[in-house]
């Protein structure tokens, strides 16, 4: 469960940042706002040139240099996983920052897609501690770890207003 107060797990407090824009229940495009609702993870990324995939859930997969995520409300593959060469709007997966250097994808507006609905609601590492996210949701690198290690398939992220 996932609030301003933190994120709990198992018993566990962690501290977390949301969206700059707080939550909401009618999320948009590049609004700021984390999506209220119950949200499964539905995929783990994460950079092979800087973390061991020992210790990992079996179904994380490496982010590369040509992955990026769509976040074009025109764009076919609006919310989904993409790669370079891709002539819409997206985010580099593949970032300088240590941000989307293990990366928990929700299954917010996805896989069946509504235009403009928001795009790329992961759970990543914080900038710093309760550092507004553009939607996301932030946590300490070892918390981010530790979350991940204890995933089950029937794991959800539950965001409450």
């Amino acid at each position: 469960m996932v609030s301003r107060s933190g994120a709990r797990f198992l018993g566990r407090h962690l501290p977390c940042s949301l969206g700059r824009r707080g939550t909401t229940r009618a999320k948009r495009e590049g609004d700021g706002a984390t999506p209220v609702g119950a949200h499964q993870i539905v995929a783990i990324l994460y950079r092979a040139d800087r973390l061991s995939a020992r210790g990992l859930p079996r179904q994380a997969r490496p982010i590369g240099p040509v992955d990026l995520w769509s976040d074009d409300a025109a764009d076919p593959a609006y919310n989904h996983h993409v790669r370079v060469p891709h002539g819409y709007s997206h985010e580099r997966l593949r970032r300088a920052d240590p941000q989307y250097d293990l990366v928990l994808v929700t299954d917010w507006n996805w896989p069946q897609t509504c235009s403009g609905h928001g795009s790329a609601i992961f759970t990543h590492q914080w900038r710093r501690p309760r550092a507004p996210t553009a939607g996301c949701i932030g946590l300490c690198r070892k918390d981010l770890h530790w979350l991940a290690r204890h995933l089950t398939r029937h794991t959800r992220l539950i965001v409450r207003p």
